[in-house]
């Protein structure tokens, strides 16, 4: 799917379900990592993330692009458009729309191949600490007792 096709999917679902006419634009953004999409308030533009439609399908994105487009109508209205406010809330079960869009499994925040983690131990009450990096443990000390800490073992996961 290109930009135009975007464009155009979100001006018939704004018809379709909003009843109002989307008179911005709308476009794939690449660089969007932990978000579905982007409602701009300056601009009243909308960016949408184009790994959730490689990934999810169309179903995801038509979800997506309702979502934003309920942030984008209630804020030209003047009225509450952040996740927060009733009105938002009200709009987003009326049309169907998700409040969050599900994780991708291409999630950066999972751990790396590679990686590795290292574990630490208290000398008085054995409590264990694992950290994907180092950590210098004469100025660290255990969160428990207080007591020193020493590396028991790095592994790569």
């Amino acid at each position: 799917m290109e930009n135009q096709q975007l464009q155009k999917l979100v001006e018939e679902i704004s018809l379709k379900d909003f009843a109002r006419i989307f008179r911005h634009r709308a476009f794939f953004n690449s660089r969007l990592r932990t978000t579905g999409g982007r409602y701009l308030l300056r601009s009243h533009d909308i960016e949408i993330n184009k790994k959730y439609y490689d990934e999810r399908g169309i179903e995801e994105l038509i979800g997506i692009i309702k979502h934003e487009l309920c942030h984008y109508h209630l804020h030209l209205e003047g009225r509450g458009y952040q996740h927060k406010d009733a009105d938002f809330k009200k709009l987003l079960k009326q049309v169907g729309a998700p409040r969050f869009c599900t994780p991708l499994s291409t999630d950066k925040n999972k751990i790396k191949q590679d990686q590795k983690i290292y574990q630490y131990a208290c000398k008085l009450c054995s409590q264990l600490y694992s950290r994907k990096r180092r950590i210098n443990t004469t100025r660290y000390v255990c969160g428990t007792c207080k007591g020193k800490l020493f590396l028991v073992d790095s592994k790569e996961v």
